[in-house]
């Protein structure tokens, strides 16, 4: 009897599931859906517990995911130049119609893009990717497949590929994918939700200031804003100023590895983090308040007849060269500088600015000492891919809510150039009371690019835009956490505030901690 009933039961699912793929609404018939310009590849149901492998070297695998229907399809299929095949590709992974949260998430790219990364919504969304969590999630090539690796960017040569990768087709996916969501649920999504980080961060600006309408919410992360200025810094300033300084090998050419020694470092670190590490109430190994660092690298410079305890005075030069930032003949400042961080010497995926050496950041890069910034910056700014727009009004007028975050150690791109730029809304959008009613900026102490380095970079910024959408609850503070500080967590305070110790409590929790900061 027992026996019997389980063969029922195993026949009962089995036709429950085939009556699912050849319902009207079933993720199988989606193959069947016809929009304009708009492949649908192939539509299948993913089993839950599926888990997707780690999206980048040295991430965590991405799951047990919940069962989902997964639809791949592409955009504007295309010859272009050469005779290649461009298309904006793109993945949709809808969970079950019970588990639907009634939202949708789309999720940004990195690097040049050209891959269609499993559509989970894992990154900056807490302890539960996206998926897991009910939303409908979004991922895009944006218009072109990578044939080198992460940062192939030889697409750019055919125009509409560019254009795709510049602004385009992140808003045409989120029109399609919002399409395919209102066929499979019967309903359309009630918010639509971006959230990327480096080139997924400038996604999110651009479809800000581009496609105001098209999502309530937006979470920009250690954007790519000024991709050509920010590698005249990284590339050509910065190592410029260290090889003014560095020993010459036998040919008399700097070496850059040599620039500082391990003790160097060491001794720069440790005058930095007196000064500056326990500003915030308690020395814990992380500078909470970047802004209010004070920290002048001088102090460490070797005086007459000192050797030891001391760092040669024109390397001291040349940090504090490099740190400032490129400026032109003129004395005017083409790209923000850098802040002194505790991750400033971190190696790993993005070195700081001072790991020198075997891995760190400066070793493929120039051996020159001279370099011409005029000449350089001139040809360097592009306004199709730069989200330099400020005028955010149909956005924030529409209910849109835009939330920046930036690593304070990013070697990659200035987080002092994202609070430029959120600076700046002040000034078009109503001042600074108007602003932070639709917009933050939250600077993470510690933090490389998109992660690593001694920081708390696990955090849940998801979280943060839908409760200010959705219940309008804005984000100040947002909880972090982080593998380099097991069982500590601190709140990421919005700007212009920064976490300071309360006095009493346990010092690793976060409800020990207050955000504090100057008036604007």
């Amino acid at each position: 009897m027992k026996h019997s009933m389980m063969i029922l039961l195993a026949i009962a699912a089995s036709t429950v599931t085939v009556a699912e793929a050849q319902s009207p609404g079933s993720c199988a018939n989606l193959t069947g859906l016809k929009f304009e310009r708009v492949e649908i590849i192939k539509a299948e149901l993913v089993p839950a517990g599926t888990t997707v492998p780690p999206p980048y070297p040295d991430a965590p695998a991405i799951g047990p995911l919940p069962a989902h229907c997964r639809v791949d399809g592409i955009i504007n299929r295309r010859k272009g130049i050469d005779g290649q095949e461009f298309g904006i590709g793109f993945a949709l992974a809808l969970p079950d119609k019970a588990a639907w949260n009634g939202d949708f998430m789309m999720q940004g790219g990195g690097g040049g893009n050209g891959i269609v990364a499993y559509p989970a919504g894992a990154n900056y969304s807490g302890d539960r990717p996206a998926l897991s969590r009910g939303f409908s999630v979004a991922s895009t090539d944006t218009g072109h497949k990578a044939k080198t690796g992460a940062f192939d960017f030889s697409f750019m040569q055919d125009q509409q590929a560019y254009l795709d990768f510049a602004f385009i087709a992140n808003a045409e996916v989120a029109g399609v994918a919002k399409q395919i969501i209102a066929e499979y649920y019967t309903k359309p999504a009630v918010f639509s939700y971006f959230v990327g980080c480096s080139t997924g961060g400038r996604e999110g600006m651009i479809l800000s200031q581009r496609y105001p309408t098209v999502f309530n919410g937006i979470v920009s992360g250690d954007p790519a804003m000024r991709t050509g200025l920010s590698n005249l810094a990284i590339a050509q300033w910065i190592p410029v100023a260290y090889n003014q300084a560095s020993p010459k090998d036998a040919t008399g050419k700097p070496q850059i590895d040599k620039f500082l020694t391990d003790s160097d470092r060491k001794l720069f670190m440790d005058a930095l983090m007196n000064q500056c590490d326990a500003k915030d109430g308690v020395a814990d190994g992380m500078i909470s308040d970047p802004l209010g660092c004070d920290f002048d690298p001088s102090v460490l410079a070797c005086k007459a007849g000192q050797n030891d305890a001391c760092i040669a005075p024109e390397k001291i030069v040349g940090i504090k060269k490099a740190f400032v930032g490129p400026k032109n003949g003129y004395g005017t400042q083409v790209y923000p500088g850098f802040l002194y961080d505790a991750g400033i010497v971190a190696r790993g995926f993005a070195p700081g600015l001072l790991a020198l050496g075997p891995n760190g950041l400066f070793g493929p890069y120039t051996t020159a000492t001279e370099i011409d910034v005029d000449k350089v910056a001139l040809h360097v700014s592009d306004p199709l891919v730069e989200p330099a727009s400020t005028n955010l009004s149909t956005f924030s007028l529409n209910g849109g809510k835009l939330i920046f975050f930036h690593g304070v150690s990013d070697p990659w791109f200035s987080p002092l150039d994202t609070l430029g730029y959120y600076k700046s809304l002040d000034e078009t959008n109503g001042g600074a009371d108007k602003v932070t009613a639709w917009s933050r900026f939250f600077l993470v102490p510690g933090m490389a690019h998109c992660g690593g380095g001694p920081s708390l970079d696990h955090f849940d910024m998801l979280s943060a835009v839908v409760d200010w959408v959705e219940k309008g609850t804005a984000p100040d503070p947002v909880i972090a956490t982080g593998q380099a500080f097991p069982g500590r967590s601190r709140p990421l305070c919005a700007y212009p505030k920064h976490a300071q110790y309360i006095g009493s409590g346990d010092t690793q929790d976060a409800r020990n901690f207050r955000c504090q900061g100057p008036a604007r």
